[in-house]
């Protein structure tokens, strides 16, 4: 399960979650991204979901906050 081995940092739309991945990208933590529409679209149904989570892993997370704080979503 993602929740035992990650954390989740971030909920908010694909821009900002865009965004926040290529600040994350310049610090050399490499996020998971969990996108309830697309994996829904791929399963065949339809959802309306249109926010994705961002999630890192528990000894990144403090530097990844720090990172987001400076983003000011």
């Amino acid at each position: 399960m993602m929740s035992q081995t990650c954390k989740k940092l971030f909920y908010g739309t694909a821009m900002d979650v865009a965004k926040l991945c290529g600040v994350l990208d310049t610090l050399n933590i490499v996020p998971v991204v969990k996108d309830q529409a697309e994996s829904a679209r791929l399963a065949g149904f339809g959802i309306l979901f249109t926010d994705q989570e961002v999630w890192v892993h528990p000894d990144e997370f403090e530097k990844a906050r720090e990172a987001l704080k400076e983003l000011e979503f």
